[in-house]
């Protein structure tokens, strides 16, 4: 019964970072943070590559898990959501605002240990917000799509050092590795290359492998660093993380900017009461579950 419930909740997680990591705006470390496997998420992706025999198996065995949950969760994204995304933006902005607003005070609630009287470390919280509000800002300026379809050397070393920034965004909280990828011009090319290779169209399978390449090595460079810095400056890093979650409600309302044929950001006109509501009845939906699955 144990088991089963530990592969239960490995599912649920990488699944609700799944659909978070697919669409611009949000990040999947900003769900593992508010769940509460983000700390042994990083560890297991640095033990995979640094541990030693026992530890890579600990971990390859709990990615896995993962993988599971998260593989799912990007199929019914590639295939679902990304139309959901074009057609119903303001929408699904708005539930996405609601999901960080209310997810903010779950994390602090958290981590209170590491943020009560430390407040000098709130100059961290403001670099973590105006570092998410700037990558937005780029997106907007350097948002076109970049042609992938000439597979040369160029085109190479552009998706590799693309996939290995968005992997890194991906992990950390606040910051959207699908907004990287708007700013370099990938999110649709790679999104439409998946949706062919999912149909069995293995021409695309050259450009995906070079991204992939590019992911492993982002995860190999920036998970040390990351763990390091939850180890030893937590506090901090805590800060940093709160400050890039409310720097994304800024990514998140200039989200219909980056369609295919942009619309105008969020507005009070726009804002869409009741999915903002359904985003914080998400999390709480989420951390309710939490604690019921990993009570004894």
């Amino acid at each position: 019964m144990k088991k089963l419930k530990e592969y239960i909740i490995c599912f649920i997680n990488g699944f609700c970072m799944s659909l978070a990591d697919s669409v611009p705006g949000v990040s999947g470390g900003t769900v593992a943070f508010i769940l509460g496997f983000y700390d042994k998420f990083i560890s297991s992706l640095d033990d995979l590559f640094r541990g030693n025999l026992n530890k890579k198996k600990a971990a390859l065995k709990y990615l896995f898990k993962l993988g599971i949950g998260w593989i799912v969760g990007m199929i019914l994204a590639v295939f679902f959501l990304s139309s959901l995304f074009n057609n119903h933006i303001y929408e699904m902005s708005s539930l996405f605002l609601g999901f960080i607003i209310f997810a903010i005070p779950i994390v602090i609630k958290e981590e209170k240990e590491n943020i009560k009287n430390k407040y000098y470390n709130i100059i961290f919280g403001l670099i973590g917000a105006l570092l998410v509000i700037l990558i937005t800002y780029l997106n907007r300026v350097a948002g076109n799509n970049f042609n992938i379809d000439d597979f040369n050397l160029g085109t190479i070393i552009y998706t590799f050092l693309a996939a290995m920034l968005a992997i890194s965004a991906m992990i950390l909280p606040g910051v959207s590795g699908s907004t990287i990828l708007l700013i370099f011009g990938l999110y649709i090319p790679i999104i439409n290359k998946i949706k062919i290779f999912l149909q069995f169209d293995f021409s695309v399978l050259p450009i995906l492998v070079v991204f992939g390449f590019g992911v492993i090595f982002g995860i190999v460079f920036f998970t040390k660093l990351l763990r390091k810095c939850l180890a030893k400056r937590r506090s901090a890093t805590i800060y940093v993380i709160l400050g890039m979650m409310i720097g994304s409600l800024y990514s998140i309302a200039m989200g219909p900017t980056t369609l295919e044929i942009p619309l105008n950001s969020l507005t009070f006109e726009t804002f869409n009461i009741l999915y903002f509501i359904l985003g914080g009845f998400i999390i709480f939906s989420l951390e309710g579950l939490k604690n019921f699955l990993t009570k004894e």
